[in-house]
């Protein structure tokens, strides 16, 4: 089955580099290792979200297969279509020029080039910018060993190599440029990180624009925001009006083996928004059944213990409980949540906190 692949890094190849952080690329351009964009030149991409995802003859899990592609795989998003998946809710299907893929397991992409920023400005987070990741992932260069956070050592040990997935946000604190002319971002998180500092090929991260992120409807008094976690949707409202409709995944009630888990559950009640970042670092759980994700965007806490609205790229399953409490959104979702509820968010820190009464009430309801 034919598809355009990049070439990955070796644990021991990034190790190598990893040792000597920047200075490596000082003596080979990363270039040598990856073949940095040859990703399927199409309008609408989709990359594999999880281990294996089998390609179908027809939009139907009982159909032939005609091939298996592994996670981070890229592939030509044709359409998105209806078909069969016995005893599923989600039953759409993405046709490639391959074959059929069953949706929830491809995150929707696209490869959007950017031309390198030479200078940061001044801000009171010192020389930076945000930036979302716009193609569909970027391989990381660890500057500061060892590992310190959960998933970048259990990158490190098992694969695939290290690296930030389209959509996700991440603040840029540096630009250096290697012998052979090619610019590098330094990449880290002010908000929830281990510490982990990285390098990156600049031109996968686009600038967000502070025009971008004004607030929607900012004069508006009264808006709610309504979570159902019965029918997995969200809902926005300016006094009696739905202004804004989206489909979500809440806290799931049972894990992978089926056992119900209580602690998953998004909490019910009336709860207001407490804090909102541009980009968190979220972890939690315990040891063996933690979780840990760097560059979560349009992050909007709303429960005390962390449970927030925020932006999903590890699955495409909404409409279907995934999360271990918050309410995971597509990114677009999420964002547009973020610039119409309060409190708004200044570029300059990306983060703002409020205490009681809080910001826009989320009700959070099972019908």
């Amino acid at each position: 089955m034919s598809q355009i692949q990049r070439e990955s890094l070796s644990r021991r190849d990034f190790l190598k580099m990893s040792a000597s952080g920047f200075a490596a690329l000082e003596m080979r351009s990363w270039n040598q290792w990856f073949n940095l964009l040859e990703f399927p030149q199409a309008q609408r991409l989709g990359r594999v979200a999880v281990g294996k995802v089998d390609v179908k003859i027809q939009p139907d899990e009982e159909s032939k297969s005609v091939g298996v592609l592994y996670e981070d795989s890229v592939v030509t998003w044709l359409r998105e279509t209806a078909g069969r998946q016995p005893f599923r809710f989600n039953q759409n299907w993405v046709e490639t020029p391959e074959g059929y893929i069953w949706s929830p397991h491809i995150q929707p992409i696209q490869n959007q080039l950017n031309d390198p920023v030479r200078a940061l400005p001044e801000t009171s987070l010192g020389n930076g910018m945000w930036v979302e990741v716009s193609v569909p992932y970027v391989d990381l260069i660890l500057d500061n060993p060892p590992a310190r956070s959960p998933w970048l050592e259990y990158r490190l040990e098992h694969g695939p190599s290290p690296r930030l997935y389209y959509s996700q946000i991440v603040w840029i604190d540096g630009i250096k440029t290697d012998n052979q002319e090619q610019v590098w971002y330094r990449v880290s998180e002010p908000y929830g990180t281990y510490g982990d500092v990285f390098w990156a090929m600049a031109e996968g991260f686009r600038p967000i624009s502070p025009d971008e992120l004004t607030p929607i409807s900012p004069e508006v008094e009264g808006k709610r925001i309504l979570v159902d976690v019965s029918n997995q949707t969200l809902s926005c409202h300016e006094g009696t009006t739905e202004v804004y409709f989206a489909r979500i995944s809440s806290g799931a009630k049972f894990d992978a083996q089926g056992n119900q888990v209580d602690v998953w559950e998004t909490p019910l009640g009336s709860h207001p928004i407490w804090r909102k970042l541009y980009s968190l670092h979220m972890s939690g759980g315990t040891t063996g059944g933690g979780w840990d994700l760097p560059a979560i965007g349009w992050t909007t806490l709303f429960v005390g213990s962390g449970v927030a609205i925020h932006s999903t790229f590890w699955h495409n399953n909404f409409g279907v409980p995934m999360s271990r409490g918050c309410v995971n959104a597509r990114p677009e979702d999420a964002k547009w949540v973020f610039r119409w509820s309060h409190p708004f968010v200044p570029y300059d820190p990306g983060d703002v906190s409020v205490s009681l009464p809080g910001g826009t009430i989320i009700e959070v309801v099972e019908t």
